[in-house]
């Protein structure tokens, strides 16, 4: 039988509350099980509002952070085990983190190719300069750039949109099973949104990589997503098929985030609408 490339099993985290002397316990995550298949690359979103536990789920998933209860198995191996450096720099290599704002993920004191040929060196076995930066030429062809755009640049003098790429161009170097996605189009302009979005579909087409998308945006989750669990104080209250679970929600409170944009359909064509300028204004990206 297949292992799982993602399994949580009854995963809780609890934080102390109130002070130090305090014996009041915070549950951010309580109980929460899915899994992801090895042999089916997919976009698995995690939908909800702040406070909801989905970026305390994201740092457990990424091994940041110890559940206080239950499992998380990658490939069948526990999480929380991985204790050598050794084994932790093999899990990196499969499992990678893309942060909500881009100009928070690079030094505005170091050139962005520093970052990707690091990366190449330290995840990727590249043995030397040259193979350093072929690594980061590929992974940037992957999303849309090119080393010789990025070459010797600072991160104020690049886009958002071009930012949040070399960002996942970075992830993409080792050639992740994996990417955790936490808001990643949170910081970046409207009409770049979509495009940004829309490029995490296209990853898991060609590169067959599972990506689990953390966000409060029904729309864009209704988009690219194949499935969904909605999260509300730590807890999933609903999962299933994206669109289904998007267009006939079933818990009071998945009703009420539809509620609380127009039209999850209309949401949609205004975000592909944007697209179009987005495009349009491709070598900003």
């Amino acid at each position: 039988m297949t292992k799982a490339l993602l399994e949580l099993r009854d995963v809780s985290k609890t934080y102390a509350g109130g002070g130090l002397l305090s014996r009041r316990h915070v549950a951010a995550v309580s109980g929460v099980s899915f899994s992801l298949q090895a042999e089916q690359p997919e976009v698995f979103a995690i939908i909800g509002e702040s406070g909801s536990g989905k970026s305390s789920l994201a740092r457990m998933v990424l091994g940041l952070s110890a559940p206080s209860q239950g499992t998380i198995l990658f490939r069948g191996q526990d999480v929380t085990a991985l204790r050598s450096r050794r084994d932790r720099l093999a899990f990196m290599r499969q499992v990678q983190p893309i942060l909500q704002n881009p100009f928070e993920a690079f030094n505005p004191l170091t050139r962005v190719d520093r970052y990707l040929y690091a990366t190449a060196r330290n995840l990727a076995g590249a043995s030397d300069q040259a193979a350093a930066e072929a690594a980061a030429d590929g992974a940037l062809q992957q999303v849309g750039l090119s080393l010789a755009e990025l070459r010797g640049r600072f991160p104020h003098e690049l886009s958002g949109g071009q930012l949040q790429r070399a960002a996942i161009a970075r992830a993409l170097i080792p050639r992740p099973a994996l990417l955790v996605a936490d808001e990643p189009v949170s910081m970046i302009d409207a009409s770049l949104r979509m495009t940004i979005v829309n490029l995490f579909r296209d990853l898991r087409e060609r590169l067959r990589v599972s990506i689990i998308y953390i966000t409060h945006d029904l729309a864009t989750a209704y988009t690219i997503s194949d499935r969904i669990v909605i999260m509300r104080h730590g807890e999933i209250v609903e999962s299933g098929n994206a669109r289904e679970v998007l267009a006939h929600p079933q818990h009071p409170y998945s009703i009420q985030l539809k509620e609380s944009v127009l039209s999850i359909e209309g949401a949609w064509n205004k975000e592909t609408a944007l697209v179009s300028s987005g495009n349009r204004e491709g070598s900003r990206l």
